[in-house]
């Protein structure tokens, strides 16, 4: 597989995965549960997969 392909697919799950994050933010109606899921956005394991 190309690095051009690579890239491509890395961008296209980085792009699923902060729309699942806003979309998971959006709906959800308690505080804490808001602040757990930007928690989790924020984490190294998803800021690696969002650049």
């Amino acid at each position: 597989m190309s690095s051009v392909t690579s890239s491509w697919r890395q961008r296209r799950q980085a792009s699923r995965t902060r729309r699942a994050l806003d979309q998971a933010v959006a709906r959800t109606s308690s505080p804490a549960m808001r602040d757990e899921l930007l928690t989790m956005a924020n984490s190294t394991q998803f800021t690696n997969i969002l650049r």
